[in-house]
């Protein structure tokens, strides 16, 4: 993987803090220990994975003050530590940094984008993007991993049905006579190659082999992210091949 390390989004940080607990998906115990510290808070996790190996009792994480009628919490998780470095985990910043890779025509096939249209439905799901290029459509569904092994990126960390219909849905578009393209949004930096994770969803496996063999691209970006007192910095660092 080439490094080239661009700067990409910066997301401000209020405190970091001791992960206590997590007892639902959404929903974390964290001891903040800076700058209020100690004090224990409810925060709000902004993934539906299980992040086994960065959300555990014991790990330091990042926060970020949030503000909200409806919310049942004061505060967002946004990353955690995995090894030496702070893993990217608020999955509400997909759109931002996807945007940001469609926008500086970081996909070399996509250079030619006319117009951007987010958020667009495509037969039973609604898809990420849909590009106009060159005169021609081309679908564009975002998945963000957070899960490395032994230099493999691997999507997904938990079973997803949901994730599995939106890769069928890309096969339809090429189908239909669209491109399609699964832009993967790598948050491990050690990352040396990118595959679907078959143990654990062998349904999304399937349909992940099976897109590549009908023609839908898949573009896996490694990213970092670095606290830096108040800011947390996003970095774009590069193209990952697909693991053989």
């Amino acid at each position: 993987m080439k490094h080239v390390s661009r700067h990409v989004l910066d997301i401000p940080l209020d405190a970091e803090g001791i992960l206590v607990s997590r007892p639902n998906r959404f929903l974390g115990i964290v001891d903040i220990v800076n700058p209020l510290g100690p004090k224990s808070e409810k925060v709000h996790i902004h993934d539906p994975g299980r992040l086994t190996d960065i959300l555990y009792p014991g790990n330091h994480v990042l926060l970020k003050k949030a503000k909200g009628k409806n919310r049942k919490t004061e505060w967002d998780l946004i990353a955690g530590k995995a090894g030496d470095n702070f893993v990217l985990t608020h999955s509400g910043y997909h759109r931002q940094i996807s945007m940001w890779v469609l926008e500086n025509k970081i996909i070399q096939s996509l250079a030619n984008t006319e117009k951007i249209l987010p958020e667009q439905v495509f037969g039973e799901s609604r898809l990420d993007y849909l590009l106009k290029v060159a005169g021609h459509r081309t679908w564009v569904e975002v998945k963000g991993c957070t899960l490395a092994e032994n230099g493999r990126a691997m999507f997904p960390d938990a079973p997803t049905i949901r994730g599995r219909r939106h890769v069928e849905e890309l096969i339809k578009g090429v189908h239909s006579g669209d491109k399609a393209i699964m832009l993967v949004l790598v948050f491990r930096q050690e990352s040396q190659c990118f595959g679907a994770h078959e143990k654990i969803d062998p349904d999304f496996a399937a349909a992940f082999e099976h897109a590549l063999k009908e023609g839908v691209q898949v573009h896996p970006l490694v990213f970092t992210f670095r606290a830096d007192g108040d800011r947390g910095h996003v970095q774009y660092c590069g193209k990952l091949p697909l693991c053989q």
